[in-house]
């Protein structure tokens, strides 16, 4: 069992926050742990917390047509979240997807940092705001500092797109939401990750 592996099993029983309480799976992470570019999202979802696995439902079918816009698959990448758990408001009795309070997600970050020292990825790809202030800096705007990169302590470089969840809303409205922005972004990310990768390689 690899160290990966040995997180994982141990997250699957966390009980370190609220969150625990009401779930179904943990959704650790999942593709190739050994990829130069790993993709990280804020948290899952009611599909992704029924399943264990992350960006399942719609935003993640618009995520998997952007990978094969690039000629990619979940199986050449990793892709994880910030936090581990789905955080739901259920004051309805109906739950409703929330956004991880900031405890959460700083409770979290003790499966995220040796999830992400144990891939080593080269680049890591922010998947919206809240992810990017996570892992890039508090004050990341997306509107205007998508797309750039940005030193990491998680990886050599780091560069944020816009969320599936976001560019399917837009669409509704019009156009392509922000689509042709996703796949560039993530063209990009990869080229990045594999020079690097190339670079390392042939010292």
């Amino acid at each position: 069992m690899t160290t990966l592996d040995q997180l994982k099993q141990a997250a699957s029983i966390c009980t370190k926050c609220g969150l625990h309480e009401r779930r179904t799976n943990v959704v650790f992470g999942e593709g190739d742990p050994n990829s130069p570019l790993v993709l990280v999202g804020e948290g899952p979802g009611d599909q992704e917390d029924k399943t264990g696995r992350p960006f399942v439902g719609r935003s993640g079918q618009l995520l998997d047509r952007a990978l094969a816009d690039n000629g990619l698959s979940r199986s050449d990448i990793y892709i994880c979240n910030t936090v581990k758990c789905r955080a739901a408001d259920w004051s309805t009795g109906k739950p409703q997807n929330r956004p991880p309070t900031p405890q959460e997600t700083a409770t979290c970050r003790d499966w995220l940092i040796p999830q992400l020292a144990e891939i080593k990825p080269w680049v890591i790809l922010a998947i919206g705001a809240p992810s990017a202030k996570n892992l890039i800096k508090k004050d990341f705007k997306i509107t205007k500092e998508r797309g750039l990169y940005f030193p990491c302590e998680f990886a050599k470089t780091a560069i944020a797109t816009l969320h599936p969840s976001y560019i399917l809303r837009q669409q509704n409205i019009s156009g392509d939401g922000g689509y042709s922005l996703l796949v560039t972004d993530i063209k990009r990310a990869w080229e990045t990750a594999l020079e690097l990768r190339k670079k390392h390689e042939s010292l």
